[in-house]
């Protein structure tokens, strides 16, 4: 049985863009087969940049200074604090919601 990424994001986000969701579940691909790739890692350093410097900056463009996306991602980090194992399709989601940018996963 798959796992239903939406009911992460929606935990956080009733109200949360279905098609949204599925194109970064698309995007994020078979990162999402293995357990530890499908999830974010917020105390590590290496897991943080990756996501500044693949997510927000290659696939959403964002042209931000770095502490202004590291910002950013420790923003989603305290939101999604509650959850030990933080959803990388959440994550991605709540920082492209951030930036403006899901409509790129339309």
């Amino acid at each position: 049985m798959s796992h239903d990424w939406s009911h992460d994001v929606k935990k956080y986000a009733p109200e949360a863009d279905d098609a949204a969701i599925k194109g970064i579940v698309k995007h994020c691909g078979i990162a999402l087969q293995s357990r530890d790739a499908s999830f974010v890692a917020c105390q590590d350093k290496s897991e943080r940049d990756r996501v500044r410097d693949s997510f927000l900056k290659k696939k959403l463009a964002l042209t931000a200074p770095d502490a202004e996306l590291d910002a950013a991602i420790m923003d989603i980090c305290q939101k999604m604090k509650a959850d030990r194992d933080k959803s990388r399709v959440a994550f991605y989601y709540f920082l492209a919601e951030k930036f403006g940018k899901l409509a790129a996963f339309h």
